[in-house]
């Protein structure tokens, strides 16, 4: 009978040293627990071509692991460094913006505005709430993605995005704050994805 899989920060940081010296169920264990999330970031960068820019910062993460020295939380940090590069890579090679994974059109019938952000997520599936966030400013959607989607703090994101700390936590605010002004209470459909648990998109997760 197999263990189950490793779920703690702690148990994934042992698995990075593992990794680290060529332990293939480690990586693949570190694989199991970044490549969602990174491929919900990923997607409001590039759109329908995530899986692709994911398979090459994989391709990447595994050609120099090696020389990585962090605990899980920097690896989780590190790999989004690298999805981001290949992502502004590709959007650059392809000479074309963003892909958003559904039409706009799709969330003209929203409700008016609201006083709180908790209905960023609750009255969103999964697809439409990744197409809200890719309208936001580019600053603010990253913000928001390696925050809440991610998982990374202030710091850590700044390090992706390559600014202060403080400069993410007030893109991060101010996004959440237009995505609660787009949305109404009324909406009835409900998050699909646990990688954007209900109640995750509020103004107080940005500080």
């Amino acid at each position: 009978m197999r263990p189950p899989p490793p779920e703690t920060d702690t148990e994934l940081s042992a698995c990075v040293d593992a990794a680290r010296s060529g332990d293939e169920d480690a990586f693949r264990a570190l694989f199991r627990a970044v490549q969602p999330r990174l491929l919900r970031y990923l997607r409001v960068l590039v759109g329908a071509d995530a899986e692709d820019v994911a398979s090459e910062t994989w391709l990447q993460i595994a050609r120099d692991l090696r020389g990585f020295k962090g605990d899980f939380d920097g690896f989780r940090g590190w790999a989004a460094t690298i999805g981001r590069h290949r992502a502004l890579d590709h959007v650059r090679h392809q000479r074309r913006r963003p892909a958003a994974p559904v039409p706009d059109e799709d969330l003209t019938d929203l409700e008016a505005p609201s006083d709180t952000a908790a209905m960023a997520v609750d009255a969103l599936s999964t697809d439409a709430a990744l197409t809200l966030i890719a309208s936001l400013p580019q600053d603010q959607a990253e913000a928001v993605l390696l925050r809440v989607v991610m998982g990374l703090d202030a710091r850590s994101a700044g390090k992706v995005l390559g600014k202060r700390p403080g400069a993410v936590r007030t893109a991060a605010h101010r996004g959440l704050r237009r995505l609660a002004a787009r949305l109404g209470p009324d909406a009835d459909a409900r998050p699909t994805d646990p990688m954007i648990p209900a109640g995750a998109l509020t103004p107080r997760d940005a500080t």
